[in-house]
């Protein structure tokens, strides 16, 4: 029987727990598949009372006798890579026999990080809230037929292909009023390239279906937000790469017909990174409660997050564009003890209300809550109280989707998984 490629992503606008969803599920799957993005995106696990955060590798990698497989949508610094490479071998993690890269995937350079900082520094108060870690710059030479590729590492002209495009680089950046220095980087970005060599590198959609007709399973791990899509987020105010469900097939190499069940990721609230539209953003003392006790600083960057009530418009219009067939719930924990919880059923503008997604998000819309009653204090071995429950039936029937996983804390053990029902809206 020919294997299936479940995708798991996130629902929101990034940062909803996938890492830790992965590390769950991981022991069902012969093979943990990253499919976009790059070190903009950090996967945070945390067991045995240690925290471990993941840029580039997926979150797989902690387990036994499972594959991890860096797809060619993903883009790699060679830097960040080894790093993390380093982390995971220094607490004991064989990560060379557990891992693949595709050699389709492409690599950041120096110079991308440095063009990512111009561009974002000549924007001004317009800037979007890049993580300045060249992701942008290096998907715009992929598209542009210019970039470097992780199997041009094995070809007798690397050096060559890197040299004419770091030129082309230092011919844009006196387009920018801003010149940031990247030559201290280089000679750790082309000793980190050496590294990499050592690494299987592999034609990887040829791989994951030899693993797929072998009926072996697959997980595909998605990194930001659905809200972040580059077609189908918040644009501008998004990432480079398709984080829905289709770019798994893109970002591996698989068809349609492969993709099995889809997991949607979501918190119980709502949380952004940088700029852009956030309509239920909270800018009071409940919303730094909810940041104090969810811990809602970046994990790639440190930043604090901006937090606001779940958004249920936008979680519908998740659930529709990525097919989602079940969803996680995540950080539930964070909201118990409150009174009461609020949800955004709709957007008022114009004396109008509306429950789909938008356009665009413009400051005029207002949110239009339901409030519902809050939950005492959660625990993993014990039954959700019927107010949690209550919370969880109410989305379910706003967006027809079961909510199969409830995460009550940060560590893999503090992690539910409900026996529900299929929703009908």
């Amino acid at each position: 029987m020919v294997g299936k490629v479940d995708v798991i992503l996130g629902a929101q606008w990034g940062d909803e727990g996938k890492g830790k969803v992965v590390d769950v599920v991981a022991p069902e799957y012969a093979v943990i598949a990253r499919f976009q993005g790059g070190p903009n995106a950090g996967h945070t696990l945390i067991f045995d009372g240690k925290k471990h955060v993941l840029h580039t590798i997926p979150s797989g990698v902690f387990r036994n006798n499972v594959w991890n497989l860096v797809g060619n949508g993903v883009v790699i610094d060679p830097v960040t890579f080894m790093q993390e490479v380093q982390h995971l071998e220094e607490v004991g993690v064989d990560v060379r026999s557990r891992l693949l890269i595709s050699r389709r995937a492409h690599l950041i350079l120096p110079t991308h990080r440095a063009l990512d900082a111009a561009s974002e520094a000549d924007k001004g108060a317009g800037k979007i809230g890049s993580t300045l870690k060249g992701i942008g710059p290096t998907y715009m030479d992929k598209t542009g037929r210019n970039g470097l590729r992780v199997g041009d590492l094995e070809q007798p002209d690397f050096h060559e292909r890197y040299r004419a495009l770091v030129a082309k680089h230092e011919r844009l950046f006196a387009i920018h009023d801003h010149q940031p220095e990247w030559r201290s980087r280089e000679q750790e970005w082309l000793k980190a390239v050496e590294a990499m060599r050592g690494f299987n590198l592999v034609d990887s959609e040829h791989w994951l279906h030899e693993q797929l007709n072998a009926g072996r399973s697959v997980m595909a791990e998605g990194a930001q937000g659905t809200l972040l899509d580059i077609d189908f987020g918040t644009y501008p105010f998004v990432t480079s790469s398709n984080t829905i469900s289709a770019g798994a097939c893109i970002g591996l190499g698989v068809g349609p017909s492969m993709i099995g069940k889809v997991i949607g990721i979501f918190k119980a609230y709502c949380t952004r990174v940088g700029s852009g539209p956030f309509p239920t953003e909270l800018h009071d003392d409940t919303g730094e409660a909810i940041r104090k006790a969810g811990n809602e600083f970046g994990s790639t960057t440190g930043r604090p997050r901006r937090c606001g009530w779940l958004d249920l418009p936008a979680l519908r219009y998740a659930v529709m564009i990525n097919g989602v067939t079940e969803l996680a719930m995540m950080k539930a924990d964070v909201l118990s003890g409150m009174d009461r919880v609020r949800v955004c059923t709709g957007y008022r503008s114009g004396g109008k209300i509306r429950e789909s997604f938008p356009f665009e998000l413009a400051n005029a819309l207002e949110p239009v809550y339901a409030d519902l009653k809050g939950w005492p204090t959660l625990d993993a071995a014990q039954p959700l109280p019927p107010e949690c429950e209550a919370y969880i039936a109410f989305i379910e029937q706003a967006v027809g989707v079961p909510v199969r996983i409830v995460s009550v804390g940060p560590d893999r053990t503090a992690t539910l998984v409900r026996d529900a029902a299929p929703v009908t809206r």
